[in-house]
Formats: C-alpha cells, structure tokens, sequence
C-alpha cells in the first residue's frame, strides 16, 4: 500500500521526471530508515510489544523494528476496513513531508550527497565528517560534526554511523543553502579557534 501510494503521488507531482529517477524519489521515501523516522515521529516504539531480549537492548528504537510496524500500521488501516482511500490518506500525512524533502534534494536523494554538490558550488571544498560514539555496544549513539574547510558548519547524532553523518549535513545544507541565492553570507557554526 504505502510503495503504490508514494509511487502515484511522486509521478503526479513530477510528470517530467524519468522512470530511473522517480525510482530513485520512491527509494529515498520507502526504505528502512525513512520508515524507522516516521515510526519514531508517531512514537510506535511506545505501543509496540516486544520480548525481554528485545526491550533490553533497546528494541524499540531499533530502525527494522519500528520501519517495520510503520508497514503494519498502515496494513492494518487498509484491511480492517479503511480501505484504499483511508490507508492513502495515512501514508500522506505521514508521508508527503519527506517526498517533498526527497524532491528537493537534488540528483543526491541524501542529506550527505546534496551538501557536497553545495559545497562544491560554493567553492568551498569538500566536506569532512567527525564521529564519535558514546554507550555499550547494545546501545551506541554517534555523533557527528560536518567540517568544511576548517570551519563546523554542523553537527548531528542517530543510532548509526550513517544516521548521524546524515543528520549533521541536513544542519549544515541548512545553514549554507542561502548562500546560494545571495541571502546570507557563509557563515560557519563554530569558526576556526572556537
């Protein structure tokens, strides 16, 4: 349900874009760890029953546990009687924020990629990522801070390497996106010294 919904909805709003790259829109909307944000969002790990083994370590905020209640959330809706039309409507209030989020992305489809390319635009090199991690290895949180050039333009955290790579570029795309247009000036989080 929610892989048809999304699919309608990205070739409606982007008539113009190719078949390889509303694949690529549809990829970075239905996956695992768009699904496990949604899930977090809603707070589905609050609701969810889970063994001992699982609630210990931290199982409800593990991403395939709660990308995949998010599917069964939305399964359920259309086979308990919503139907198709209750069901669609669910996927697009959970949903359309990260498809427009997706459509403006860029060619990247990741916080990651689309920070370079900015980057890039800028003059201002290519960035750099520092991690760190803090917990057991059953709970780890990363932390990550995005440099470019020798100054911090932004910083995030997530379960995961990735998650706190992606969150940390969202901040600086943010930061040095209206530099483009001549908005703001570049400016960095923390100069150089700080």
């Amino acid at each position: 349900m929610l892989g048809v919904v999304v699919t309608e909805t990205l070739y409606l709003t982007h008539p113009d874009l190719s078949e390889g790259r509303l694949a690529k829109l549809r990829a970075a909307v239905v996956n695992a760890r768009a699904l496990a944000g949604v899930g977090r969002q809603i707070g589905v790990g609050d609701h969810v029953k889970l063994g001992r083994g699982e609630e210990a370590t931290g199982g409800r905020e593990k991403a395939s546990i709660l990308s995949d209640t998010v599917e069964a959330l939305i399964g359920a809706i259309h086979l308990s009687g919503g139907g198709i039309e209750q069901s669609a409507q669910v996927v697009h209030m959970l949903f359309d924020p990260l498809m427009e989020q997706a459509s403006a992305l860029g060619a990247g489809l990741d916080w990651k990629t689309s920070l370079q390319e900015l980057s890039a635009e800028l003059g201002l090199g290519v960035p750099e990522y520092v991690i760190e991690d803090d917990g057991p290895d059953h709970m780890k949180t990363f932390t990550a801070q995005v440099r470019v050039g020798d100054a911090l333009y932004g910083d995030g955290a997530g379960r995961s390497k990735k998650e706190a790579e992606q969150s940390a570029a969202e901040t600086a795309y943010g930061e040095l996106a209206p530099a483009v247009d001549g908005t703001l000036p570049v400016t960095p989080v923390v100069a150089p010294g700080d």
